[in-house]
């Protein structure tokens, strides 16, 4: 994805693995450099790159001819059109918001099907997990503190319980089926791995 500042999204379990975003197209199918902003101070700016900066006018971006779905991970949804007749004098982040909505949705089925080869977790499992997260948010509104001591213990419980298994993984599996495996990129795999076996992620 290209640089600058803009909304994004993440899921919790992928994290900056799977990062989404809008991203901009140009009539002449190519991807926009981010927009500078100079600072009001003259100390500096910002560049930008959030969709609703590409209208075309004076101190904005290049006109966007679609919005689309990207993902850090390389993947791209299909482009959504904006059609600037219909636009006409209306602001673009209002009048765009639909088809950004619609990137959204489309970022989102992306993320399922990157869940969808990762190793499955027995359904007992997944019960207890959601049961022990709606226990901790109980917990929490009637001992903010239980709820922390509680949140550490699962760090501990984490730690204990993965360390083996993150060293039998990295003798038994490649980098990238690791990383299929957990639903990650190979980066995110050689950060997870290490951080649980503690291994130098250098070694």
């Amino acid at each position: 994805m290209e640089d600058g500042e803009r909304e994004t999204w993440t899921t919790d379990e992928f994290g900056g693995c799977h990062t989404g975003a809008v991203g901009v197209i140009l009539d002449d199918g190519t991807v926009p450099r981010p927009v500078y902003f100079d600072a009001s101070s003259g100390g500096g700016g910002r560049a930008v790159s959030q969709w609703s900066v590409y209208d075309g006018r004076p101190r904005q971006g290049p006109r966007a001819a679609a919005l689309r779905a990207v993902c850090s991970c390389g993947w791209t949804g299909p482009e959504q059109r904006l059609d600037w007749e219909e636009i006409g004098d209306q602001d673009l982040p209002m009048a765009g918001a639909g088809a950004a909505d619609i990137c959204m949705r489309e970022w989102d089925e992306h993320t399922v099907e990157v869940e969808r080869p990762a190793v499955p977790l027995p359904e007992a499992v997944t019960v207890q997990l959601a049961q022990l997260e709606v226990e901790v948010e109980m917990l929490a509104k009637s001992s903010p503190l239980a709820a922390i001591r509680a949140a550490r213990r699962l760090e501990v419980l984490a730690a204990q319980t993965a360390y083996w298994p993150a060293r039998d993984a990295r003798r038994d599996a490649d980098l990238g089926q690791a990383a299929a495996a957990l639903g990650l990129d190979e980066s995110g795999a050689r950060a997870v791995l290490p951080r649980f076996g503690r291994w130098s992620p250098y070694s």
